[in-house]
């Protein structure tokens, strides 16, 4: 399951923002640190085609696959020298695979605080790229002395020159997702510090993209209100949503709920949405299996060879691995039925070196 951490200034909508994906549960005032413990919710993914193969198997059960997030306390700027409370709550982030700023663009004299989401981009930062900076001093020291005595251990010595690197990085002020950018690492060496950094679980050494919180005044502003986030953020995904309105939705089933959606021009909401972003920030794909039993979506990473994809579902499918039996998800919706693809020679039989693509329909045959 993929984890999402929130980050945002006090008042900025990170809880309205959890309840519109989580379908509700934070407390979401309009005073600073509402959230003083950290809310975590767990969402159903939408994938209309697994509904699709689902009502075509007729199948007992249906899996979706699951995302969550984690809505910590509203950090202010000195939080890392302890104003406000402090930086306390990011622990409860630091091993979520990316982190999500929510970034107030609206502006309500009942709401405190500043609306501009520039000035809540710039704090934000800082504090992360503070607390980074304190936990990787707090380690190199140690490191270093371990690096220099035992200088055959490889693993040893790459994480220390990570650690020289991100120091450098951070003492600069620098965010690593900025040195190392995630999509295209231009920097030499990048990719090689992060993955010697793993295991520190280092705040923005992760994945980042941005929810802007915009007023429903300023809907039809939306991608022009963006535009600023998108220069200071090269790469990654800018999202403007309306998030009081998406919370309200999400309060709602069936056919309201859609009809609010459409009225207000917001498609599918805010969950379909975020989850095709932030699934395609973290370079994720879903396959699909298909049954009477049971319909199920599995995610994997792009690029993922056909036996790692087995290993989604059981490690004994990839351990046993002996071929994969493929078809594109429309293409059996129009056959009818995975016997009717098999009849008609329309299942492609792929072996190991198979690279899974997105809405691929899979039967895997092993042996152990």
């Amino acid at each position: 399951m993929e984890r999402f951490g929130f980050v945002g200034l006090p008042n900025a909508g990170k809880s309205s923002l959890f309840n519109a994906l989580a379908g509700g549960g934070a407390l979401a005032a309009p005073y600073a640190f509402a959230t003083t413990d950290p809310n975590i919710g767990v969402a159903r993914v939408p994938d209309a085609r697994l509904d699709a193969l689902a009502e075509m198997s007729a199948s007992r059960k249906v899996v979706h696959s699951t995302t969550e997030f984690i809505d910590i306390g509203g950090l202010v700027e000195g939080a890392s020298k302890g104003e406000g409370l402090g930086n306390r709550f990011l622990a409860g982030i630091r091993e979520a695979d990316a982190i999500v700023f929510v970034l107030r663009a609206f502006t309500d004299p009942d709401v405190p605080g500043p609306a501009d989401p520039i000035e809540h981009l710039r704090i934000v930062e800082t504090e992360l790229t503070l607390a980074d900076l304190e936990s990787v001093e707090s380690r190199i020291v140690r490191r270093r002395k371990a690096a220099r005595s035992q200088p055959s251990d490889t693993a040893l010595v790459d994480e220390a020159a990570a650690l020289e690197a991100a120091l450098e990085h951070l003492e600069a002020g620098t965010p690593l997702y900025r040195a190392w950018p995630h999509a295209t690492c231009t920097e030499s060496g990048g990719d090689a510090h992060r993955d010697a950094l793993r295991s520190h679980f280092l705040l923005t050494d992760k994945p980042v993209m941005a929810v802007l919180n915009i007023g429903d005044d300023q809907l039809d502003d939306a991608e022009q209100l963006a535009e600023p986030i998108v220069a200071e953020l090269p790469g990654a995904h800018v999202l403007p949503l309306c998030v009081q309105l998406e919370a309200e939705a999400a309060q709602l089933t069936g056919a309201e709920r859609a009809e609010l959606l459409e009225g207000l021009g917001l498609g599918q909401g805010a969950l379909e949405r975020f989850v095709s972003a932030a699934h395609g920030m973290l370079g994720l794909r879903t396959f699909l299996t298909t049954g009477e039993k049971e319909s199920r979506a599995w995610t994997f990473g792009q690029g993922w060879r056909a036996p790692q994809c087995a290993g989604r579902i059981h490690t004994d499918f990839e351990r046993g691995f002996i071929r994969a039996e493929v078809i594109e998800w429309t293409e059996l919706l129009k056959l009818g039925s995975w016997s009717a693809a098999r009849d008609v020679g329309r299942l492609r039989v792929e072996g190991k070196d198979y690279r899974m693509r997105d809405g691929d329909v899979v039967e895997f045959r092993f042996n152990v």
